[in-house]
């Protein structure tokens, strides 16, 4: 049963992913966000959704449900920069008058392709970044964004395509602020990480450019208990090392986050306050404040787009069911 349905969540379309094991909803039409997968074979949601009354909340910070894309991630001081010659201003939204999570919110996507066959299907979704005002007043250089969710058994595969329609480079990053359930049981879910610093950041929660030692965190390469924790961190990926997450229930039940090695530099790990319900797995291309900070492109993760040029950048989320039920 490899479909694709619509829907609506307030008025407007959702498109249903449904391969029997997993169904996955999206909704182009407001930041072509994940704004939910449902486990059929554990009966169980993976990511914190949006209901339809909270609909306000939602439109006013989009990236506290689901799958959001974060274009670019984090934070950058003052939501100013300068790069290649040329001055950028974004809106300065949180605290201290910086910048946070991006020029990507709730913006229309259209659906160009759906398939359907023997070993999954698939929405593919376009955004033209000249379609959007406050977009182009903050990012002159028009991008053409393609994005293929692909749904196969219980993997979602997440492919995003990103070309520089404009005539000058520009610094690209992105990140996804994933929200994991935990069911309010902390306590059965044990983290692996590959790791290997921490991004230290300043008292406004920038990057100083500096990394701090694990410490106890160091759990996260082989396995870190849930239970108390209470994190709002940047970890760099060691070099040689995959850019993956596994975040495993006490019965066997996991979930396989990963993402491509060649783009995804960084992970961010927030539990929103002591571990109870949620996790978010972030995987980001680049550190946040990066186009400031006086380090190389191949430490922050900054990806100079060329005019012309095309990226694309891979990630994938997979169910595995313990033995018994599989």
């Amino acid at each position: 049963m490899n479909q694709v349905t619509k829907g609506q969540w307030n008025g407007y379309d959702t498109y249903i992913l449904n391969t029997g094991r997993l169904e996955v909803t999206l909704l182009p039409r407001l930041g072509n966000n994940v704004i939910e997968i449902k486990d059929q074979q554990e009966q169980r949601q993976v990511l914190r959704k949006p209901e339809e009354s909270e609909l306000a909340f939602y439109l006013q910070k989009p990236y506290h449900f689901g799958i959001p894309m974060l274009i670019p991630p984090g934070r950058i001081a003052k939501g100013r920069f300068e790069y290649d010659g040329t001055s950028y201003q974004f809106d300065q939204n949180t605290a201290n008058e910086n910048h946070i999570h991006g020029l990507h919110r709730t913006q229309a996507w259209c659906v160009s392709d759906i398939e359907e066959d023997d070993e999954g299907c698939a929405v593919t979704t376009e955004f033209l970044t000249s379609s959007d005002p406050r977009w182009i007043d903050q990012m002159p250089e028009p991008l053409k964004l393609q994005m293929t969710f692909r749904l196969q058994g219980s993997e979602l595969h997440q492919r995003l395509r990103v070309t520089n329609l404009g005539s000058r480079s520009i610094p690209f990053g992105l990140g996804y602020h994933t929200w994991l359930l935990l069911d309010g049981r902390p306590d059965q879910w044990t983290l692996k990480l590959p790791v290997d610093g921490i991004c230290t950041l300043d008292e406004q929660l920038l990057p100083t450019g500096e990394f701090s030692s694990l410490g106890k965190l160091e759990a996260l390469n082989t396995g870190c208990n849930l239970k108390g924790s209470d994190l709002d961190t940047i970890f760099k990926i060691p070099e040689g090392a995959p850019a993956e997450a596994l975040l495993t229930r006490d019965d066997g039940y996991s979930i396989e986050y990963s993402a491509d090695r060649s783009f995804f530099k960084y992970w961010v790990l927030y539990t929103k306050g002591t571990a109870d319900q949620f996790l978010c797995i972030e995987p980001y291309t680049w550190i946040p404040n990066a186009p400031n900070l006086d380090l190389p492109n191949e430490l922050t993760g900054l990806i100079n787009l060329e005019p012309n040029q095309m990226i694309e950048l891979n990630t994938k989320l997979q169910i595995h069911y313990p033995i018994s039920k599989d």
